[in-house]
């Protein structure tokens, strides 16, 4: 089974849950050196604007799943 079987998402709440995992993959497909990750954790873990990007990041692709979705309309 693919990691990414389907955008569509019953609710907003599990929308954000894709867009979550889509950012996660993201950087897991770009570094996928699982020490290397765990290396640097820390680092972005501990600092605000690391924190930041990432929910900039994460809200960029809610917005992807929001309109695959149809922003939820039935």
């Amino acid at each position: 089974m693919s990691w990414l079987p389907s955008l569509h998402a019953d609710t907003p709440e599990e929308g954000y849950e894709i867009a979550i995992k889509l950012s996660r993959m993201a950087v897991k497909k770009t570094q996928p050196d699982d020490n290397a990750r765990d290396r640097m954790r820390p680092d972005y873990a501990n600092n605000a604007d690391s924190l930041t990007q990432v929910s900039l990041v994460v809200a960029t692709n809610f917005q992807t799943v929001a309109k695959a979705n149809e922003y939820w309309k039935t």
